[in-house]
C-alpha cells in the first residue's frame, strides 16, 4: 500500500527557496527555505504583491529585477511554459530598517501550475542565492584597486555572461512574440466569419496543436443562406503550422464560395474537391458540410472523410451524422458525386462539429473517443452553447490544447 504523501509537509521543508503566486503576482504561499533567504517572515510576505515586497533598490539606478522578474512572469502567464532566467541582481529590503536594501543574486526560475480550465493558477518561483559566489567573501574590488583575484575574475566573468545571456533572450523572446502575433493575425484573418455575429447561438473553439505557433490547418465556418437557412462546416487539413494554415485558407474560402452557390452540402464537397486537386498540400484533407432548414427543421450533411458531427436531443439522446461519409478530398481518382444524407431536428436540440484532435487519442480507436464526447454531451447537455463548449474541452482534457489541432462548433437549434 502506497503511504500517503504529506506534499504540504515536503514543500515547507523543500532546501530550495519557493514562493507560490497568484496569476496575479499575489504571493500565496512560501517555504521555510525562501523565508530564511529573504529574512522576512510569512506575516510580511503572504497576500502582498511579489513587487510590493520586493520592490527594486531605489539607491540603485541599474536596478533592473522587477523590470527581468515582470518580463519573465508575463512570459509564463501568456505561454503557460517554464522559464528560466539569468542570474540577477536583484537587491531586497532589510526587514526593520526603512529604505535600507542589501545586495543580492539569484538564479530564478519560474513555472506555471494549470488549473482544469487549462488556464495558469499558480506560478512556483524557485530561485537560488548566489549572492556568496558572485561577491566572494571578501567581495569585488572597486574601480582602479588593482588586478581581481581568481574568484573574484570568476565571479566578474559569470556575471557579464549572465547579463549577455538576459539580453539575449530578452532578444529571442521579442523576435518570437513578434512571429507568433504575425501567426495569429493570419489565423485570425483566415478563420474570419462574417456571419457567424449574427447567430448568439452558435460557439466556436480553435486551439492549435502545443508547441505550434498558434497556426494550424483545421477550420470552422458559418455561412448564411437564402430563406433563413445556414450552413456550418469543419475542416481539417494535413500538418501543421503555416503552410497547412495556407493551404487550409484556400480550400475554406472556396467552400464557403461553394455552399452559397451550389444546392447543398454533397454538391459544395463535390465542387472542392475537384478544387483541392490543383492544391500542392490539400491531399487527404478531412470536411464535414452541414447546411440547416429552420423552416422544415432538418439537417442535411455530406463529409469527405471527417468523424461525424453529433446532434443531441434534450433528453440526453443522441444521434451521428454518419450516413453521407466519402473519402478525403482528392482521394479519388476520378471525380465521383459526394453523398448527401438529412436527418430532423427539434427547437432545443444542440449539433456539435468538430475536428479529430478533440477526441482522438494515441493507441486508441475512434469509437473510444466519440464515447467519451457523447457522455460529455449527456452530461452537460443542458449548458448553453458557449459554456458547453468550454465544458467539452474541459471534459475530454484539451482546454489548454493537445498533440492535435482542434475545431469546435456547438449550435443551439
Amino acid at each position: 500500500m502506497t503511504p500517503q504523501i504529506d506534499y504540504r509537509g515536503l514543500f515547507a521543508a523543500t532546501p530550495s527557496p519557493y514562493l507560490v503566486l497568484g496569476p496575479d503576482l499575489v504571493i500565496v504561499d512560501v517555504n521555510e527555505a525562501y523565508l530564511r533567504a529573504a529574512g522576512r517572515s510569512r506575516q510580511d510576505l503572504i497576500g502582498q504583491h511579489l513587487f510590493e515586497a520586493f520592490p527594486d533598490n531605489p539607491a540603485d539606478p541599474d536596478a533592473d529585477g522587477v523590470q527581468n522578474l515582470g518580463a519573465s512572469l508575463r512570459r509564463v502567464l501568456g505561454s503557460k511554459e517554464p522559464d528560466t532566467m539569468a542570474v540577477q541582481k536583484y537587491d531586497i529590503p532589510v526587514a526593520g530598517q526603512e529604505g535600507v536594501f542589501e545586495e543580492r543574486w539569484w538564479s530564478p526560475i519560474n513555472t506555471p501550475v494549470l488549473g482544469p480550465d487549462g488556464e495558469v493558477a499558480w506560478i512556483i518561483h524557485r530561485v537560488e542565492d548566489v549572492t556568496a559566489f558572485i561577491l566572494s567573501r571578501t567581495g569585488l574590488p572597486e574601480a582602479g584597486g588593482g588586478a581581481l583575484g581568481e574568484r573574484e575574475a570568476m565571479a566578474a566573468e559569470l556575471y557579464a555572461r549572465a547579463q549577455q545571456l538576459q539580453r539575449l533572450n530578452e532578444k529571442l523572446h521579442q523576435s518570437h512574440a513578434r512571429e507568433r502575433q504575425v501567426a495569429v493575425t493570419l489565423q485570425e484573418a483566415m478563420l474570419h466569419s462574417p456571419d457567424l455575429g449574427r447567430h448568439r447561438d452558435i460557439a466556436v473553439r480553435y486551439l492549435p496543436a502545443t508547441g505550434t505557433l498558434n497556426v494550424c490547418g483545421d477550420w470552422y465556418d458559418v455561412v448564411d443562406l437564402p430563406e433563413d437557412g445556414f450552413a456550418v462546416a469543419v475542416g481539417d487539413v494535413v500538418g501543421h503550422g503555416l503552410g497547412a494554415a495556407a493551404v487550409m485558407g484556400m480550400l475554406r474560402s472556396a467552400l464557403s464560395a461553394a455552399v452559397r452557390a451550389v444546392d447543398g452540402p454533397d454538391k459544395a464537397l463535390e465542387v472542392l474537391d475537384l478544387y483541392a486537386r490543383s492544391v500542392e498540400g490539400a491531399l487527404a484533407t478531412t470536411a464535414v458540410q452541414t447546411v440547416i432548414d429552420p423552416v422544415g427543421r432538418r439537417i442535411a450533411y455530406s463529409s469527405a472523410g471527417h468523424p461525424p458531427p453529433v446532434l443531441v436531443h434534450p433528453d440526453g439522446n443522441w444521434d451521428l451524422l454518419d450516413r453521407a461519409t466519402d473519402p478525403p478530398l482528392a482521394a479519388h481518382p476520378d471525380h465521383v458525386p459526394r453523398p448527401r444524407a438529412a436527418v430532423p431536428y427539434a427547437r432545443g436540440d444542440t449539433l456539435v462539429l468538430y475536428t479529430d484532435g478533440l477526441i482522438e487519442r494515441r493507441g486508441e480507436d475512434i469509437y473510444t473517443g466519440l464515447g467519451r464526447l457523447t457522455d460529455a454531451l449527456f452530461r452537460h447537455r443542458s449548458l448553453g452553447p458557449d459554456r458547453l463548449a468550454d465544458a467539452l474541452l474541459a471534459r475530454l482534457g484539451v482546454s489548454g490544447g493537445a498533440r492535435d489541432d482542434i475545431a469546435l462548433v456547438v449550435v443551439r437549434l
